[in-house]
């Protein structure tokens, strides 16, 4: 059995596909599973045991290029798949999979896709409320009922490689640190303050433990203006790394305390411990999968609502959540200067 996935274009969503990858193999034994995807999100896909290869989608978002996309479906004809699964829900998503000639083609029906499709699936929104379950439920038989416990996103670290990253860096491979995530691709109204993180990071560095900031370029003045607030009390990794050495950093903290973001569901999948921080957006639709995670949010009115930044202009959801709530999940009551590192 062969499978192409066209997998999602965050991050975030790219991990939470892979309970789908674990259920397709636990149906298909020997199944060869392959993602279609755009090249960031690789370094992720290919630390997932379920995939054999990862293989890029180059189109921008919006964009047809209608020919382009018949073309790279003509070159995948020879995998012979015998399904395609198609994750987002557009038109355009659907072509490689139908020019490639795959006889059965799975996906949610969205965006006039009869006839691209030919294995379309009603979701019912009430039912499957997590982004993960709607795609693992993808894997199985129309009306099949999901698993009670999904399968847990994974993603391989070597160790070799994950202390050449930390001294590549130039970070210390014995001591004990904290990551902070302070960015969110979706907009400002899923990020906590800096000045929050601040003066988490300063009673982090109280408390014996490194600070690393860790995200993209694009977190990079936001990171900036953390260090300036907490005194020099953290490192700024944002932008400064690939996501492969990103996710070798998560995999080398104590604890992660991240937005709700990619680099959320990355820390989840690496089984380090975790505190994700929710503002606009809610753990009820794209929770961190992971029994190490815990969510620090507050239930106020108008949250959540789904927008970039705050629509009535206060920003509560955040504002309100203050550091001293976080540092006490963050920091154990007795000291932990004496204890082991990871």
């Amino acid at each position: 059995m062969k499978i192409l996935v066209v997998g999602p274009s965050w991050i975030g969503d790219t991990l939470l596909a892979q309970p789908l990858f674990t259920l397709l193999h636990q149906r298909h034994p020997g199944l060869v599973l392959d993602v279609l995807a755009p090249a960031w999100t690789f370094p992720v896909v290919r630390r997932m045991p379920e995939v054999r290869r990862a293989i890029a989608n180059p189109f921008k978002h919006g964009e047809l290029e209608l020919l382009q996309r018949r073309r790279l479906g003509v070159e995948l004809r020879g995998e012979r798949y015998d399904q395609a699964i198609v994750l987002p829900n557009t038109l355009k998503s659907a072509f490689v999979p139908f020019f490639a000639r795959i006889p059965k083609r799975t996906g949610y029906r969205g965006e006039m896709r009869w006839g691209m499709l030919n294995d379309v699936r009603l979701l019912d929104e009430v039912a499957l409320p997590q982004m993960a379950q709607r795609y693992a439920a993808l894997a199985l038989a129309s009306g099949e009922a999901l698993p009670a416990q999904l399968p847990r996103p994974r993603l391989l670290v070597e160790e070799a490689r994950r202390l050449d990253t930390l001294r590549t860096l130039g970070l210390d491979t014995a001591g004990r640190a904290v990551a902070l995530c302070p960015g969110a691709e979706y907009g400002p109204a899923k990020r906590w303050p800096p000045s929050y993180f601040a003066e988490l990071a300063r009673s982090l560095a109280r408390n014996g433990d490194a600070v690393w900031l860790v995200g993209s370029a694009k977190d990079a003045p936001i990171a900036e203006d953390i260090v300036r607030l907490c005194d020099g009390a953290g490192v700024n990794l944002c932008g400064n790394t690939t996501l492969d050495q990103a996710i070798d950093v998560l995999a080398s903290v104590r604890l992660a305390i991240t937005n709700d973001s990619g680099l959320m569901h990355v820390a989840a999948a690496l089984g380090t411990r975790l505190l994700a921080i929710y503002g606009s957006s809610t753990p009820a639709h794209t929770p961190p999968m992971s029994e190490n995670a815990a969510i620090v949010k507050l239930d106020i009115p108008c949250s959540p609502c789904f927008e970039r930044t705050c629509p009535l202009g206060h920003f509560n959801c955040m504002m309100m959540l203050k550091p001293e709530r976080v540092a006490a999940l963050a920091l154990p009551r007795e000291s932990l200067r004496d204890a082991p590192a990871r």
